[in-house]
């Protein structure tokens, strides 16, 4: 919602001088805490993901959009002429969601239902808006406004929600279309046509990461190719004996009996019989050379079968063969669902991926199937928890119960586990460091490990996505001790089949998401969700405007290669020592999801914001960033483009 100091008379602006120059030069101001800082850097990457619009840290003497923390959450529309363009990120405004919001207002936004045709497809309720706030409901004319030739867009993540700026009297936001009253102010990621619009307006359309999207759905198998050494191979199939019995594009629609996927049957042939599926070949652009295989698989084989991934690496277009290389493989128990599945790759060249099915001994019922497949030069998630039957689990259980994932290891030894907190209306998620066998040599308090929840929109296709992102970062304050202190001193003593762990407090957003919000997109399929996990090393933001390059585990096969852990985990309500009881009150969800469960609670508070991060500023630029500003404050006195984002609802 925005509290704007003039009527806004366009959906975006149109004249060139307003654009940014690609990439877009940013800096991060020393004011920022943390956990702004780094979802600040995943915004980017959504950006790259589903845009041709990138961004890169400043030059010395540069135009740039200065990222900063401030009161509230605003942005100047459109590129201005001062040299540092002041962006706020102010308290609880890190979340993807919202960086994203303010960056499309920085990239020459404003908000959907400033559109000149906007009274075509909404009715203001002028009766019910705060006295002095009318203003920011009022339109111009088609001569002064820009749609890019996208229709009106009620799930613009620019447009304002149902009450926005309500005296209490009701909705200032009536849709002409019902069905869109609850959904007009999401803030989940960019819609469709937000995207759409913005290639249109910087002339460009490729995405920065994006490489590859197959679903199946189409004979061509998206220029996939299949060799086979047995007599069945890969198969385009819409089921399979022994599962599955759909695809997973379709799970759980009236669709679903016509979706396609491929399948590799190890119930009948020989020991050995294996056939690939392999991709086009595609060329790695960005300067990070890390890629992500995002695929779901069905293995309903036997437990020895094989799903191999490889990459195949080129020298040029007069080599046929390439270098192959292994990058990872599932086997193990099968199961009667289709699992999520990410493997991380480090193509330098022009590349393709091999799926590479083997039958192995043993009794099969099916094979394996795979279906949905996406690649991206992005990192991969570094955990996947598949929540199965959630949306049971969310309707039937007590409130205040919980699921705990298993417990994981980050790249840099820090043992946590995730929580997730169950209620009829809404569910919360949150972290808790755990002991494990690196504590004696890692740094405690644990510093600045930013671990990022992402529910995932299970849509087919990577750039169509619209999940729901959050973020918690440890840090170093004492005060904050029983959350990322070395849990054997400050945990409490946790008995798991004969031996005994200790677990901190757990920390994140008690209100994650509200239960009615689940159906909105595809974050159910078949009852399950996905939630993928990272902890991330953030300390270098610190002293620097970007993260170093990922690194990738350099992998070795041989014909029982220890398989690669299987996404699909199984979920535990044993409720932790020290997590808050069945008799604690009930949680009134609140105004924003922004908000953490109350700081009165004696156990799962919401994260302070580091304050450790305002002493270990970034030295060289610390003068500069006074007098820039002092400079910006002036230059506001007579701006009339800035708009000051309050908040709303999801």
């Amino acid at each position: 919602m925005a509290l704007e100091r003039e009527t806004r008379k366009r959906r975006s602006v149109s004249a060139a001088r307003t654009l940014w120059p690609l990439p877009v030069p940013y800096s991060l101001g020393w004011t920022l805490d943390m956990n702004a800082q780094g979802v600040i850097l995943k915004a980017f990457e959504q950006f790259r993901l589903k845009t041709c619009i990138d961004f890169r840290p400043r030059r010395w003497i540069e135009q740039h959009i200065a990222l900063k923390w401030g009161i509230g959450c605003w942005s100047e529309v459109g590129r201005q002429p001062s040299w540092a363009q002041d962006l706020s990120i102010g308290s609880h405004c890190d979340t993807v969601a919202t960086v994203e919001h303010e960056l499309m207002h920085a990239l020459g936004f404003w908000h959907e239902q400033s559109r000149y045709d906007r009274d075509n497809y909404v009715t203001i309720n002028w009766e019910n808006i705060e006295a002095g706030e009318k203003n920011n409901f009022e339109v111009g004319t088609n001569d002064t406004n820009s749609t890019m030739d996208t229709p009106y867009d009620y799930l613009s993540i620019m447009h304002y929600p149902k009450d926005a700026f309500t005296n209490g009297n009701g909705s200032t936001i009536i849709t002409k279309l019902p069905e869109f009253q609850n959904v007009i102010g999401q803030r989940l990621e960019m819609s469709h046509y937000d995207i759409e619009e913005l290639n249109k307006m910087y002339g460009c359309n490729e995405s920065i990461s994006f490489l590859d999207h197959c679903s199946f759905e189409d004979e061509s198998l998206c220029e996939m190719s299949v060799c086979s050494r047995s007599s069945a191979g890969w198969q385009r199939v819409s089921r399979a004996d022994g599962g599955p019995h759909s695809d997973h594009t379709y799970l759980g629609t009236d669709s679903q009996d016509t979706g396609f996927f491929m399948h590799f049957s190890t119930k009948r042939g020989s020991v050995g019989d294996s056939a690939r599926l392999q991709t086009r070949r595609m060329t790695p652009r960005r300067s990070c050379k890390i890629q992500c295989l995002e695929f779901f698989y069905y293995h309903s084989g036997s437990q020895s079968d094989q799903l191999n991934i490889w990459i195949r690496e080129f020298d040029g277009v007069d080599d046929t063969e390439g270098t192959r290389r292994f990058m990872g493989q599932i086997k193990g128990s099968p199961a009667d669902y289709w699992q999520l599945h990410h493997v991380p790759l480090n193509a330098n060249k022009t590349f393709q991926v091999e799926f590479e099915a083997r039958k192995r001994g043993g009794s099969s019922s099916g094979g394996f199937s795979v279906d949905d497949i996406n690649l991206s030069e992005t990192e991969c998630p570094h955990h996947t928890w598949q929540i199965r039957n959630f949306e049971e689990k969310l309707n039937t259980s007590p409130n205040n119960s919980y699921l705990l994932s298993p417990k994981y290891y980050s790249a840099d030894g820090y043992r946590y586990q995730v929580v997730v907190r169950l209620n009829k209306d809404y569910f919360g998620v949150f972290v808790r460091l755990v002991s494990g066998i690196n504590d004696n040599r890692l740094q405690w308090p644990c510093p600045w490990r930013q671990v990022t929840f992402t529910l995932l929109d299970q849509n087919p296709h990577i750039q169509k996505r619209m999940s729901q992102q959050r973020s918690v970062t440890t840090s170093t304050e004492l005060s904050l001790r029983e959350f990322f202190g070395n849990p054997r001193i400050w945990g409490s003593p946790e008995d798991v089949y004969f031996w005994t762990s200790y677990v901190n407090n757990g920390r994140g957003p008690g209100f994650f998401m509200p239960a009615a919000k689940l159906t909105s997109r595809e974050f159910l399929k078949g009852g399950d969700i996905f939630l993928l996990i990272t902890m991330q090393d953030i300390s270098s933001l610190v002293y620097e405007d970007t993260l170093p390059c990922p690194s990738i585990a350099v992998k070795t096969w041989h014909e029982d290669a220890t398989s690669t852990t299987s996404s699909t985990t199984t979920t535990m309500t044993v409720k932790p020592h020290n997590f808050p009881t069945p008799d604690w009150p009930e949680m009134t969800p609140p105004d924003s999801p922004h908000n953490f469960p109350p700081p009165d609670w004696p156990k799962m508070t919401p994260p302070d914001r580091p304050t450790a991060k305002l002493t270990s500023f970034k030295p060289v630029i610390l003068i500069i960033s006074l007098v820039v500003g002092l400079m910006s404050l002036m230059c506001k006195a007579c701006s009339s483009k800035q708009i000051q984002e309050a908040q709303v609802p999801v």
